[in-house]
């Protein structure tokens, strides 16, 4: 140890999560530098986050996965010891000995060793091939097999995995092999995925969800044998059922790593764990137990929050406080988004509680279930108690509802867990509140901190540390800012202090060209998933160049990574432009020869054009070539850009119109086409007064009169529905384009992330009457440069399918994943919806069947 007989010595056994924050904990609260600690860990390397472990084979660093900083590791009260697991433990002399010989004695000994992953008793469990889910460790070795499996010249189609377990920590292996371009089958014992937190409704729904993503499930089966076969694994099911595989992936459950405790004969729990107090202090009263290794009233909690809450005890304990915890106390909600499979469950979930009420909302087509679980109302009152809920396919009320356990439901329930329904209002809930549950954190600790200067979600997550862990919370952290009459910052993210509008006018300013140089010199950090994609479309709207060139590829999200669609199944959607909705029959013929070969299923927009869905992202660049030969190109439906100008026949069939509305359509989609923005933008024009195009409901929409054109701004499709605003009456052709050039490009400007136009402009001081003053009467002196960007982007357009093609770099990132093969995937199976092939993520040795109600010609 460092080394002063006056202060006390802290050895903590565990540098994971829990252990972590029982350091931090003492450092931020030991001012007085009474506490000397000493940090034991099995693992080689830094505290990381396990609860993000699947986002380490997304491209993810494990600089990115990791929990302290540089000031911890420097402070001269903490010494760690990495990579050198303790041996033994002599409670007598109060030392340990590590496996490398060190010894190190203590006043306090807390530990925080964690769990070890449940591999069952299943015969071949360790043969080569066969790997658990549970460390970086792990995961490297995973990833390593996987190469290799994909690399063999021998195999045909896609390699497997079976992963066993169907819990938060199967399904988390289950999305890192489909990352690894794996297909991967859960295999689950229990009747349904996630059984401890979701309930038979839910689990109906998440299995249907799951499966959509291209994970074959099977439940109510286990894994009885594992066999080698011709350099493949054979996994025999209870049932019967034998899965070929090249790699097996336990992640079947934990158990309590309580080794330690047993050998120096400290009492373990009948289901293992240290049996532990209310205050975390084990049958020694100079050793504690903290995380999953703990049993607090024999029990043990595999949670993130429960192992932070009793790490807080500890901290407040050795300090001199009096802190105490129950089961009770002991928050086990959970929220997780995987897949695309968005999922939570609070409180008392399966309505344990004698006499609870289930309110049910299941709406299959939506692809949600929502449960709240209730009290019955008091006698002479009108409101119910809320004890737990279950949410799947939308968690988006998750940070609303989940503060409100223990409390009275303020309005309806069934309205509060229905789509459009009112959202509960954080200013209803008590002090008590806790808002966020991964650190103890209540409305009253959040209200407190912003009367003390944390005026911002940053600030509140400095000193309180909500919104640090998974997150779910931060939504709830800005409207309480909101009620406690605090403006929100505008801030882009945590690395940008200025909103998106700020940053285009810096960039175009400045001339900034790239990422690393804007965050280097206006930010901090390394960015985000929200500051990323937020920059390249600047640097887009700016420069006009390609989003795959450089430095700019790893900005873009999954959509324009692909240059296309994900769909629901993991597939894509192939969309070319067909401007106005005019296409000619050769066209045509290349498009359903196209979704002919390629099995795609086709389907005629509302926006005039033809979507083909079901492609494979390594099939992208020849469907792509075969319509850019036939001289087609992108129509971004992927983007955040112009999708379609909408048109009606006009003047060249219909007897009504009175101005060519196909030509101007056709004009306006080819001029904009590419056009980067905040969010995607629509359009329309009607030939006539009779509004056959509907050109009202879009961002900008155009109507012909009898002496020229109607422009229509700010209408909006959505959530809440919104009719554009007349901006210009009766302007000829050339006046109408450049109004709209200008209210385009100001648009781009000076619009908030996300932010379709309607918002926009509702947004705006002074409304359409300043939108009408800038654009068009000049007011701000700003129309010749408005019009300057618009005529640059116009002239350096180009296609971006045409310019993958031509680009060895960017067609090498259109592969399934990663380290996927040329070879089909076999667990893509096709099904017949209404006469087309729809891929039916399945199993692939099984037939499908699926029946379909007759559809009456119209």
């Amino acid at each position: 140890m460092k080394g002063d007989s006056t202060v006390s010595r802290l050895v903590v056994v565990g540098n994971g999560m829990v252990g972590h924050r029982l350091v931090a904990a003492m450092r931020d609260r030991d001012t007085a530098g009474d506490w000397e600690i000493a940090v034991l860990g099995e693992e080689s390397r830094r505290a990381y986050d396990r609860v993000a472990l699947s986002s380490y084979v997304d491209g993810s660093s494990e600089e990115d996965l990791r929990l302290d900083d540089d000031d911890l590791h420097d402070d001269p009260l903490v010494t760690y010891h990495l990579g050198d697991a303790v041996a033994t433990i002599d409670r007598d002399a109060r030392r340990v000995s590590t496996a490398s010989g060190r010894t190190l004695d203590y006043d306090a000994l807390v530990l925080a060793t964690g769990s070890y992953p449940f591999v069952p008793p299943v015969r071949g469990h360790d043969l080569p091939g066969c790997f658990v889910y549970r460390t970086l460790d792990d995961l490297d070795a995973i990833t390593e097999a996987a190469a290799a499996a994909s690399a063999n010249p021998d195999r045909k189609g896609r390699p497997s995995a079976i992963v066993v377990g169907g819990g938060l920590l199967g399904l988390e292996a289950a999305r890192a092999m489909r990352l690894l371009g794996l297909s991967p089958q859960v295999v689950e014992i229990a009747p349904r995925l996630m059984p401890v937190q979701v309930d038979a409704g839910g689990g109906v729904l998440l299995r249907s969800l799951v499966e959509s993503q291209g994970i074959a499930v099977r439940t109510g089966v286990s894994l009885d044998s594992i066999s080698a076969d011709r350099g493949r694994l054979v996994g025999t099911l209870s049932d019967g059922v034998e899965l070929d595989a090249d790699l097996v992936v336990f992640s079947a459950g934990i158990r309590a790593a309580d080794q330690l405790a047993r050998g120096c004969d400290l009492p373990v729990g009948e289901r293992g764990g240290v049996l532990v107090d209310d205050r975390c202090r084990t049958h020694d009263d100079a050793v504690w137990a903290i995380g999953e290794c703990a049993a607090l009233e024999g029990r043990t909690y595999g949670l993130v929050a429960p192992g932070y809450a009793m790490a807080e005890v500890v901290a407040d304990r050795l300090l001199g406080g009096e802190a105490r915890m129950t089961p009770a106390e002991l928050d086990m909600s959970t929220r997780l988004k995987l897949l695309g499979v968005d999922v939570a469950s609070f409180g008392d979930a399966h309505a344990s509680t004698e006499g609870a009420l289930e309110i049910v909302v299941d709406d299959p087509v939506a692809g949600t279930y929502s449960k709240l679980v209730v009290t019955p109302p008091d006698t002479g009152a009108d409101r119910s108690t809320l004890l737990g809920g279950v949410l799947v396919g939308d968690a988006s009320r998750y940070g609303a509802l989940r503060p409100l356990v223990g409390s009275a439901l303020p309005g309806d329930p069934v309205t509060l867990i229905s789509k459009g329904g009112a959202e509960p209002d954080a200013s209803a809930l008590p002090d008590s509140a806790q808002i966020c549950s991964c650190n103890a954190v209540t409305k009253g600790d959040l209200c407190a901190a912003i009367d003390g200067g944390a005026h911002d979600v940053p600030a509140l997550k400095a000193c309180t540390r909500a919104g640090t862990t998974c997150g779910s919370c931060v939504p709830t952290l800005k409207k309480i800012l909101e009620q406690q009459g605090v403006e929100v910052s505008k801030a882009l993210c945590e690395h940008f202090d200025r909103s998106r509008a700020e940053l285009f006018q810096i960039v175009a300013g400045a001339g900034i060209t790239s990422f690393s140089e804007l965050i280097t010199r206006h930010g901090r950090g390394a960015g985000c998933d929200i500051c990323k994609p937020v920059v390249g479309s600047i640097l887009a709207s700016l420069y006009n160049q390609h989003v795959l060139d450089g430095e700019r590829a790893t900005l873009q999200d999954t959509n324009d990574h692909f240059l296309a669609n994900m769909q629901r199944n993991g597939s894509y959607s192939v969309v070319p432009r067909i401007a106005g909705g005019e296409v000619n029959p050769e066209g045509l013929i290349v498009i359903g020869e196209v979704a002919r070969d390629f099995g795609l299923y086709t389907k005629i927009t509302g926006g005039q054009r033809i979507d083909m869905f079901g492609a494979r992202v390594d099939d992208l660049p020849a469907i792509w070539r075969r319509l850019v030969d036939a001289g087609f190109e992108s129509g971004h439906a992927y983007g955040k850009s112009l999708r379609t100008v909408k048109s009606c026949v006009g003047t060249t069939w219909c007897r009504y119109g009175v101005q060519d509305s196909v030509g101007m359509a056709v004009e306006l989609e080819l001029r904009y086409r590419g056009l980067r923005s905040p969010h995607k933008l629509k359009s329309g024009v009607s030939g006539c007064a009779r509004e056959c195009a509907e050109a009202r409901s879009k961002d900008f929409g155009v109507i012909a009169t009898e002496t020229g054109w109607n422009l229509y701004v700010g209408g909006n499709g959505g959530f809440t529905p919104r009719h554009a605003e007349l901006l210009v009456s009766d302007v000829d052709s050339a006046t109408l384009i450049r109004t709209i050039d200008r209210f385009l490009m100001f648009y781009v400007r000076t619009a908030d992330r996300l932010q379709r136009t309607a918002p926009w402009i509702e947004s705006m001081e002074g409304g359409l009457d300043h939108l009408r003053s800038v654009i068009v009467d000049d007011s701000l002196g700003i129309c010749a440069e408005l019009d300057a960007a618009m005529a640059r982007h116009v002239e350096s357009y180009a296609d971006e399918w045409a310019g993958v093609l031509d680009d060895p770099a960017k067609l090498s990132r259109f592969v399934s994943f990663v380290n996927a093969p040329d070879a089909p995937d076999p667990t893509i199976r096709f099904v017949q919806e209404r006469g087309q092939n729809v891929p039916a993520p399945g199993r692939p040795d099984e037939p499908v069947l699926i029946g379909l109600p007759e559809v009456s010609p119209r």
